[in-house]
């Protein structure tokens, strides 16, 4: 998918975390304060590439950049239309990567959608991750593709409303669909007219690898969407329940415990003070923003991976933490338990922590001050997600509105609460409104949980906090695994694990190996059958 729960994201909470993978598909409303303070921490990256990665964090698990990987993959510029309904407005640069080690002539494209995030993030998947993989063992050139609005991609200078305008699914879409039918690589023509393409996507750019499959037939001969967010939702708090049913169930049993017992806490007049004293956060002047801050930690699932190099070890060991007993505590007449002691002395130390010195409390994670959204102007990821977060996809994490059903957030963090990002970040423009709430219809009448094609495989993981927007959904009727329709299930998987891989691929784990033995598979299956290969 950055700790006000917005949503996405790759489309949860802002939580603060240097998230390898990247992404913001898990920036939820809640998030976008926290990845601001992230910032701010990390203002000395001239790339601006530490993430706050929002609890459901949009990249999450993936493989980082490295300066080695730029200078071994130079980039390439494409002209792309500002609109392409209206081509008088101008132009922009749309960056590139290409990897030609293993091209043979007749052999197919590989691209990949770099999504909400700097397109050098995505190095990794061309040198040694997916990209290499499918090219190696088929004869194939492989490309990175930068997202419009995102890292050298932009087509403005600053980020206002009407400067955002031409940040829409249509005009992104578009843009790939252009480039593929343009493409010369060396002077020879390796347009999708004349060569097969196979488009890859995880996350959001799951989705858009599905949505370019589905509109554009002609050009995209085949498509993988790993993690694909196909079902786009203004309540997402499916982002938790994942969490809640597939993690270790004596943390998570401490867990809603614990904020059970602080919202009963907050019930009681007088007892907010010293309550948020105890977790560092005295000064914060909100109560909704102060449960907001405990959800930083949530996002640390969506960090974990496969690959120990590029995984976060974070939500172990808050685990252990919070679940580490001891005796409590009292506050006046009110007994704390362990429980809330030990997630307190967590929050005091790994987040509350991170607020520079000669910042206050409230300006690190308050949330109230309209300006600190509004009034930053300058380019940045969080800014073009967040965007598209409120006008399109959605994805704000509110607590379960059933209130019977166990919760890992507290009850005060509501859909007003986490959407409110929206009206504080975009002001109306001349040409633009974000509109009341996204348009999300605009994503789901491509297919929503059941969009499915020839040529068209989704890559999914059972502990993946956005399984439940993917056509593996407990929501979407069951389907079944072929090689012409792709349809498979990691166990034990989190976010787009099939992404990258190692350069020895034998020392990757064997159900890793095994998904990457099956995507080269019916992939070849493909080609085969295009003649090809």
């Amino acid at each position: 998918m950055l700790t006000k729960l917005i949503g996405g994201l790759c489309c949860a909470s802002l939580a603060l975390a240097a998230n390898p993978s990247r992404d913001l598909l898990h920036l939820g409303g809640q998030g976008i304060n926290l990845w601001r303070l992230q910032n701010r921490i990390s203002a000395a990256d001239p790339r601006g590439t530490a993430k706050l990665a929002v609890q459901l964090q949009i990249d999450d698990s993936q493989a980082s950049w490295s300066p080695s990987l730029e200078k071994q993959y130079p980039a390439s510029y494409f002209d792309q239309p500002i609109d392409h309904n209206d081509t008088s407005i101008g132009t922009f640069k749309q960056r590139y990567w290409v990897d030609d080690r293993f091209y043979k002539p007749g052999g197919p494209v590989f691209v990949l959608d770099g999504g909400e995030t700097t397109g050098l993030d995505r190095l990794p998947f061309l040198d040694h991750g997916i990209l290499a993989i499918l090219s190696n063992a088929t004869g194939g050139l492989s490309i990175v593709l930068e997202h419009r609005y995102y890292g050298e991609s932009s087509p403005v200078d600053e980020f206002t409303t009407d400067s955002l305008r031409w940040l829409t699914n249509e005009q992104a879409l578009e843009d790939s669909a252009r480039f593929m039918r343009n493409f010369n690589h060396g002077g020879i023509d390796l347009s999708a007219t004349n060569t097969p393409w196979i488009y890859y996507g995880g996350s959001y750019a799951g989705a858009r690898a599905a949505h370019m499959r589905v509109l554009y037939p002609d050009l995209v001969y085949g498509a993988i969407a790993s993690s694909a967010v196909t079902h786009a939702a203004v309540d997402y708090s499916d982002y938790f329940e994942v969490i809640r049913q597939t993690n270790n169930q004596t943390c998570v049993e401490h867990i809603v415990s614990a904020v059970a017992t602080i919202d009963r806490i907050l019930d009681i007049p007088l007892m907010s003070s010293p309550l948020k004293a105890l977790f560092g956060l005295q000064g914060l002047k909100h109560d909704d923003d102060f449960v907001s801050v405990l959800v930083e930690p949530l996002g640390a699932v969506q960090e974990q991976n496969w690959d120990i190099t590029q995984s976060s070890d974070k939500w172990i060991r808050f685990c252990e933490a919070v679940s580490a007993g001891g005796a409590g505590t009292q506050i006046g007449l009110v007994k704390i338990p362990a429980e809330v002691v030990n997630y307190a002395n967590w929050i005091r130390k790994e987040v509350v922590s991170q607020c520079p010195e000669g910042m206050t409390i409230e300006d690190c994670f308050g949330t109230y001050d309209d300006s600190k959204f509004r009034d930053d102007i300058s380019p940045s990821s969080w800014k073009a997600w967040t965007f598209q977060v409120c006008n399109t996809w959605g994805y704000f994490m509110p607590a379960p509105s059933d209130p019977e059903q166990p919760s890992l957030l507290s009850r005060r963090i509501t859909l007003e609460y986490t959407s409110k990002i929206c009206d504080q970040t975009f002001p109306p423009g001349k040409h633009h409104r974000v509109p009341p709430l996204p348009r999300v219809e605009d994503v789901n009448r491509l297919g929503d949980y059941a969009l499915e094609r020839d040529r068209l495989a989704f890559i999914d993981g059972t502990s993946d906090p956005w399984l439940a927007a993917t056509p593996h959904s407990w929501h979407a009727s069951p389907r079944k695994d072929s090689t012409l329709k792709p349809f498979k299930l990691i166990r034990g998987g989190v976010h787009h694990w099939d992404e990258n891989g190692l350069e020895e691929g034998w020392k990757e784990p064997g159900f890793i190996r095994k998904i990457h033995r099956e995507e080269v598979a019916f992939v070849r299956e493909w080609l085969q059958e295009s003649g090809r290969v």
